[in-house]
């Protein structure tokens, strides 16, 4: 299969020439369709500009450092073990760590997610296989693409097992730490009572929260749902609304970590803002809001339909939230509280 293109400006059409053939991908074009439609019709309708100021009692985290990836086309954030920073770019992966700069990793294809065990062992995922190095950064192996529409988005790594969202085939891989397959995770499945995962674009992330069950989004249904690690659904929150408390567009939260104590930090695109979830799922705090990312706004004209910007986030061992804006390549470490 031929790896897509590194350039920043693909597009959900390539994407969807590559996955999209089933009802699901015709549910959310016809989707996007009507809500075009309505925004020329109704201008009321789809109005966000209210919504790209935050309010600034609802801001409760602040900025301490910031820095640039030197490397267009940053994708996706990651934090080790030991608190070093591994930010996606291009076909490379950076780390920072807190001695200093270490020597990047070429992986000769587009770099789509990272995950880091424990152990300090690196999982990155291309767009249709798993690459794993060691602790030291030498290249051990590669796991093939489990099928043939796969798309690697998103990565959680635990002691045991290794979860990788591909949203090329709308679902969760589970395989052990040697690369076998031991389940799948999210496919629809009515008798089981797994609602399926609707992905109008390539946005699939996954984490493992501390009470052991996954955290992945449903980013055309607006919301995170919670699976056992054997592919059980157990619960969902979230809902579609501009509005602060909401996810916004056509499909969002496109990114998630978690915190320390259990919450969920989210990211969305079009009005791209980073949001703290309480446990059960109750909108807690602003991170970062629209007006942060001003270059990351440009790039949608219509934020209800935006393929293009958006953000990643990651949590380190101090509980602070790191952001990645994908269009400006900035990587801004926020720490809980106002300003001093």
């Amino acid at each position: 299969m031929k790896t897509p293109p590194s350039d920043p400006s693909f597009s959900r059409r390539q994407f969807v020439r590559k996955v999209a053939r089933g009802a699901i991908w015709a549910g959310a074009s016809a989707y996007a369709q009507t809500a075009a439609h309505a925004a020329e019709t109704n201008p009321f309708a789809y109005d966000v500009k209210r919504f790209s100021r935050t309010d600034p009692k609802l801001i409760g985290w602040h900025e301490v450092s910031r820095r640039t990836c030197p490397i267009k086309d940053a994708r996706r954030l990651a934090i080790g073990p030991d608190d070093t920073i591994y930010v996606a770019a291009g076909t490379q992966i950076l780390r920072w760590a807190a001695t200093g700069e270490r020597p990047h990793l070429e992986l000769g294809a587009p770099v789509r997610c990272i995950g880091v065990a424990l152990d300090g062992v690196l999982f990155v995922g291309l767009t249709d296989r798993l690459a794993i190095f060691d602790a030291a950064g030498r290249r051990q192996t590669d796991w093939p693409a489990p099928g043939p529409k796969t798309w690697f988005t998103g990565l959680a790594v635990s002691d045991r097992d290794v979860f990788a969202a591909d949203s090329g085939q709308r679902l969760v891989w589970r395989y052990d730490r040697s690369g076998r397959v031991l389940g799948r995770i999210g496919a629809r499945d009515p008798a089981r009572g797994v609602p399926g995962f609707v992905l109008p674009s390539p946005f699939l992330d996954v984490k493992l929260h501390a009470d052991g069950l996954l955290r992945i989004n449903n980013t055309g249904r607006h919301r995170v749902e919670a699976y056992t690690i054997d592919g059980d659904f157990e619960l969902a929150w979230g809902e579609a609304s501009a509005a602060i408390h909401g996810f916004c567009g056509c499909c969002n939260p496109i990114a998630l970590t978690l915190l320390p104590d259990g919450r969920t930090v989210t990211c969305e695109k079009g009005l791209p803002r980073v949001k703290v979830h309480r446990p059960d799922g109750t909108f807690e705090s602003v991170v970062a809001g629209t007006e942060t990312f001003a270059e990351n706004v440009r790039q949608c004209t219509n934020p209800n339909d935006c393929t293009r910007g958006g953000l990643d986030v990651a949590v380190d061992s101090r509980g602070r939230i790191h952001i990645l804006d994908r269009v400006t390549g900035e990587v801004r470490t926020l720490q809980p509280g106002a300003r001093a």
